[in-house]
């Protein structure tokens, strides 16, 4: 199959680059909401775990200790999208985490200020590392650091240390249980959610066809895909993967991952929007992913194949979406088709290799390391400074720190410290009230659940009005551990948050900023190379890819591209510097569409007209070629590529992608010769100053 298109022998139109991401501090940043939905059943899980363990504790420990189990049941807030059987046991790392965190920080309290401030830093640190390299999802390290940070006000000294873990693995206990509270009724969801994403993702990438939003619609419905193959592996426990609705929605996942892969072909090709029937088609899938009746019918897009040619790319793109609409109405209790037994086979670990992750996560290459260096030094540095300076509530320096933080690059850091610092203004205000009110224990726990159930449900949206329903509520729990004047406790909040905030956004300025920027080149070979990989493995007839080695080079390939926009989009918000990173925009997206097209290549049969050795040879030297100029910053030097007739769109892209790195080459060296130039400037300013003083 020609993945150029159907005229072949035309010189193939590439379509238009995007716009790069332009991350930006402005009012809609900072007050307006992100797409998505309201987290309706986060918010309501985190409110009855809160109350109940509050409640509980309370009851059976006294209200002071009673904050601790309040802090703990915070479990529920971790591996909402995980299947039960994988979330059960990462739910009780989570809490093991956090009953460290409460035994570490209480002892550390007992001996000293100073040591309570270290081990809050440490534990932002390794949290952060920890929840990284293992893909923990948000909220991250955020409420470990808040668990430790509470734990050191807890009232009792050395000996009461056993006492606040065992009140904390309450509380998390608590937690575990409410987030696996929907196992009995929907055992399978957080699986069918994954697939039914992915569908969603396909469809707003064919919609995105032929607009300026494709190279972004393409990279979303990759993550998207990603993160459902991870999910319904994650979930293949022994005793379900071999029933027939296991097989079922293995069928669509590896439906979605062919179709986006035709996709990919169409949207390479086509300059002009698709049919919306298409889109609309998708739509239906993903509501079909967990209701078989609600599947589309296949025969709908008959109108839509009519006078295409069989083996055009749309024609394709519209057969694969007919077989996944004929396996989505396929029942769970339906015996298995003969595409259903090609997923017989995982190919791969149903769990991740934990200890591997973090000592990847420690290499060179790797954001994971200078993020958790950045918010441990930060940290314990803000922690200090707030003791050094006599703040009484020190502990609040360094959460708030660990909040802004949280941004990553210098504009989204930025970002968040702008809406930390407003948010904890509004919000004292309603925890001033609420404290003011002296409201009985029953109030109190009430108010600090429905307070956290609200903040859940908005702060996925928007994290000024998730600091705006936080901050009471961690007023409340402060007061209810450690009571303090009202008005003291007011004012120091906000001094605190102020000081937590400025350290934030300083640490994003001076520690590993240029972290991304730096490992972007790299990201970009690393693409390159898994994309050479591909491409020798189709084009070489002696080699046999077997289905076990095609599932690893497409994983291991989508994985780096995945991985690529990551690099870029938090290098392109690392600003000043970020200014030799926006060169590098069209060299991402070339990047990204050969290794997109690659992935297709592989998807398919092989073509008819095998590679000789001298094109093999030459077009291994080209992606060597451009990877060592990627590396060394340097103008590739490719001279003339193989015809690659089969695949004209990667001869196109790679055209590209040499041009696109020749033009940013270019720029960094005007920008060098500039910037040398107004040094120079400056210096014969200076010495014309001090001739002019010596006259």
């Amino acid at each position: 199959m020609n993945l150029g298109g159907e005229e072949s022998a035309k010189t193939p139109e590439r379509v238009t680059v995007g716009e790069r991401p332009r991350p930006r501090v402005d009012i809609k940043a900072i007050f307006g909401l992100e797409a998505g939905p309201w987290a309706w059943t986060t918010a309501l899980q985190a409110a009855i775990a809160m109350t109940v363990s509050f409640a509980l504790a309370s009851v059976i420990f006294g209200p002071q200790i009673g904050t601790l189990a309040a802090l703990g049941s915070m479990t529920v807030l971790y591996e909402k999208k995980t299947p039960y059987a994988y979330r059960a046991a990462a739910l009780a790392l989570v809490g093991l985490g956090f009953v460290a965190a409460v035994t570490v920080n209480s002892l550390a309290a007992s001996l000293s200020p100073w040591a309570a401030v270290a081990s809050i830093g440490l534990t932002a640190g390794v949290a952060t590392w920890v929840c990284a390299a293992w893909r923990v999802d948000k909220p991250g390290t955020m409420f470990f650091v808040l668990v430790a940070t509470i734990s050191t006000i807890a009232p009792g000294g050395l000996a009461e240390v056993p006492l606040h873990a065992l009140v904390a693995a309450l509380g998390a206990a608590v937690g575990w249980t409410v987030s696996m509270s929907g196992a009995p009724l929907r055992a399978r969801h957080p699986e069918y959610r994954a697939v039914a994403a992915a569908y969603r993702g396909l469809a707003t990438l064919l919609r995105a066809v032929g607009t300026a939003e494709l190279d972004h619609a393409q990279h979303a419905a990759s993550v998207a895909l990603a993160e459902a193959w991870r999910i319904v592996l994650l979930g293949q426990t022994r005793g379900y993967r071999t029933t027939t609705e296991a097989a079922r929605l293995r069928a669509l996942l590896r439906w979605v991952s062919d179709i986006h892969l035709a996709a990919t072909q169409v949207c390479m090709a086509r300059p002009t929007a698709l049919p919306e029937q298409a889109a609309d088609f998708a739509d239906q899938m993903a509501l079909a992913v967990a209701d078989p009746t609600s599947a589309p019918d296949p025969d709908s897009l008959d109108d839509l194949r009519r006078g295409m040619r069989p083996r055009s790319l749309e024609a394709r793109l519209y057969n694969l979406l007919s077989r996944a609409a004929q396996s989505a109405r396929r029942g769970s209790d339906e015996e298995e088709n003969d595409d259903d037994r090609r997923t017989a086979d995982l190919h791969d670990d149903r769990y991740p290799a934990l200890w591997s992750s973090l000592r990847s996560s420690l290499s060179g290459d790797s954001l994971i390391r200078p993020t958790a260096l950045r918010m441990w030094l930060t940290v314990t540095l803000a922690g200090a400074f707030g003791l050094s300076m006599g703040l009484d509530h020190y502990y609040w320096v360094a959460l708030t720190t660990t909040a802004v933080l949280q941004g990553g690059n210098v504009v989204l850091t930025l970002n968040r410290s702008v809406q930390r610092s407003l948010g904890t203004l509004l919000g004292v205000l309603g925890g001033v009230a609420l404290l003011t009110l002296d409201l009985p224990l029953v109030a109190v726990i009430l108010a600090a659940g429905l307070l956290q159930g609200a903040t859940q449900l908005v702060v996925g949206r928007n994290f000024f009005y998730g600091s705006v329903l936080l901050t009471p509520m961690a007023l409340l729990l402060s007061y209810t551990a450690n009571p303090y004047p009202v008005t003291e406790l007011a004012g120091s909040r906000i001094i605190d948050t102020l000081v937590g905030s400025a350290f934030g956004l300083v640490g994003a300025l001076l520690l590993w900023r240029r972290a991304s920027a730096t490992r972007l080149p790299q990201a970009i070979a690393n693409v390159l190379a898994s994309t050479r990989q591909c491409m020798m493995a189709v084009l070489d007839q002696d080699v046999e890819i077997t289905e076990e080695r095609r599932y690893r080079l497409r994983r291991d390939m989508r994985a780096a591209l995945v991985s690529l926009r990551g690099v870029y989009d938090s290098a392109i918000g690392d600003v000043p510097r970020a200014a030799s990173t926006r060169p590098l925009w069209p060299v991402v997206v070339a990047t990204q569409r050969i290794g997109y097209l690659a992935l297709a290549a592989l998807s398919q049969d092989r073509s008819p007209n095998p590679a000789g050795t001298i094109t093999l040879q030459r077009v291994d030297l080209a992606f060597h070629e451009l990877i060592s100029a990627m590396e060394e910053r340097r103008t590739p030097r490719l001279g003339a590529l193989p015809r690659l007739p089969a695949y004209p769109r990667i001869n196109m892209e790679l055209r590209a992608l040499a041009n696109s790195m020749t033009s940013a080459v270019a720029q960094d060296e005007r920008s060098a010769q500039q910037e040398a130039e107004r040094r120079a400037q400056r210096e014969r300013r200076r010495a014309q100053k001090d001739v002019d003083a010596d006259l």
